[in-house]
């Protein structure tokens, strides 16, 4: 049977697991709030630890934290953020909308761990959860702090080196296919030629421009919150508390975290994670139509497109031998998918709350990692088990051009629209190269001919 001990909070006793680290406060939560199984993120247990660290450093340096236990609230805070205890935070994140069940959750292990810590060297002080953990915060800018932490340095760490590597094949790829000459297409119908090195160059464009987006709306991450406590108001900090802190979490991620100069505009909206969670939409906009393009230049291989064979990584069916699909793209798009869905759930979390707090935090915690997270696997899956071993087909690229009615677009100067869309008709109608029939249509001398007609050139 499992073992309990009775563990107090301002409500009274509760019963709390023999071996958890939690208390009464993550307890209540548990009890309260068994709703999705969902935890909140990895990014963010992280980004907490970091920021108990750091208040406890600046703490002890104002002298309003006795040195022996705020090193062993360091100590402790250390651990949590690199994810020893991850098992120790199973509020769910379906909670209070401060995200009050979750910054407890970590006062308590950071408490009871740092006490631990102390026995093993030969002290007894008592840690308390509030008093000294969360000395001189508020749930309400703690949570909002670490959101911003958390997207910062998933956003640096994870998501832009995957597009950056994705990037950089797309224009290696481009180069090694530009000799590819093929039907361009818009509206699905066949349109002026390109080279599908141009295409590819093109879907590297636009990966680049959302890489610049986000590294633009992640800037915004960097202003952080602590120091305004429960209204903006400061109530409880010394001051000065934030500005140190701001420093304290810069020194230990290498990212220019700096105190907010607006308490008020972080703790009552979620403002950067709405603005920066429209570029993830529009990355995954991008990742979509990449991935829906591979999957259309890759159909057939006899009754489709087939300009390219995507590599083969699994069966495509439990019935038909020897078919294989674009599995890979498929999964892309359904993550985009469910990405477009995560943010505008976080767009519609940005209006919630009243006043001096958004009382959604969790929701928009969750949702903004859990895209982020997404779209970096995403990226790094498209890239190296679908792009990387893509190989043209030079041959069925050349077969479709050659009958494009849509290369008389060329002669229009010279024998006008009209006339053109005519040849183009008959072209089409009678199944012959556009040159063929504008040999026999207009009075142009067949080197000419060839010369405007010429797909490459026209590219």
């Amino acid at each position: 049977m499992a073992q309990f001990r009775i563990a107090k909070d301002s409500l009274g006793e509760v019963r709390v697991p023999q071996e958890a680290l939690y208390g009464a406060q993550t307890q209540r939560a548990v009890e309260n709030f068994p709703i999705s199984g969902l935890r909140m993120p990895r990014e963010i247990i992280r980004a907490l630890g970091i920021i108990k660290e750091a208040a406890a450093q600046v703490n002890a340096e104002l002298g309003n934290l006795d040195p022996a236990i705020a090193e062993a609230i360091r100590e402790a805070a250390r651990e949590v953020a690199a994810g020893r205890w991850d098992d120790q935070f199973p509020v769910d994140v379906f909670q209070t909308g401060s995200g009050t069940s979750t910054n407890m959750n970590a006062n308590e292990v950071i408490a009871n761990r740092a006490m631990q810590l102390l026995a093993a060297r030969g002290g007894s002080a008592h840690v308390h959860p509030n008093d000294h953990v969360n000395m001189g915060q508020s749930s309400n800018d703690v949570i909002p702090s670490a959101i911003h932490i958390a997207a910062s340095l998933a956003t640096a760490e994870r998501l832009v080196p995957a597009l950056e590597s994705l990037h950089a094949l797309l224009l290696e790829k481009a180069e090694a296919l530009d000799e590819v000459v093929k039907t361009g297409r818009t509206h699905l119908m066949d349109a002026l030629p390109i080279r599908m090195g141009q295409e590819f160059r093109g879907y590297a464009g636009q990966i680049e421009r959302r890489i610049a987006g986000l590294k633009q709306s992640a800037a915004g991450f960097q202003e952080i919150t602590l120091g305004g406590t429960a209204v903006g108001t400061g109530v409880n900090a010394p001051p000065g508390f934030g500005r140190r802190v701001a420093a304290a979490i810069a020194a230990l991620t290498g990212q220019p975290f700096r105190e907010t100069d607006n308490h008020f505009a972080l703790q009552a909206s979620q403002d950067a994670a709405v603005e920066f969670a429209g570029q993830l939409q529009a990355l995954a906009a991008a990742l979509a139509k990449l991935a829906n393009d591979l999957r259309w230049m890759n159909s057939g291989p006899l009754a489709g497109l087939g300009e390219i064979a995507l590599p083969a990584v699994q069966p495509g069916s439990s019935i038909m031998p020897g078919k294989v699909n674009p599995v890979i793209p498929e999964a892309v798009v359904m993550v985009c998918v469910q990405v477009i869905g995560y943010t505008t759930a976080i767009a519609a979390a940005g209006q919630g709350g009243n006043f001096e707090l958004n009382t959604m935090l969790p929701l928009i915690a969750y949702n903004l990692l859990e895209s982020i997270r997404l779209l970096a696997n995403a990226a790094r899956v498209l890239a190296e088990k679908a792009i990387r071993g893509l190989q043209p087909r030079p041959e069925r690229a050349r077969q479709a051009l050659e009958r494009n009615p849509i290369l008389v677009t060329a002669l229009n100067p010279l024998i006008g629209y009209d006339r053109a869309a005519e040849i183009a008709k008959r072209a089409y109608r009678e199944g012959r190269p556009v040159l063929e029939v504008a040999l026999e249509m207009t009075d142009l001398p067949e080197a000419e001919l060839r010369r405007l007609l010429d797909p490459r050139g026209m590219t």
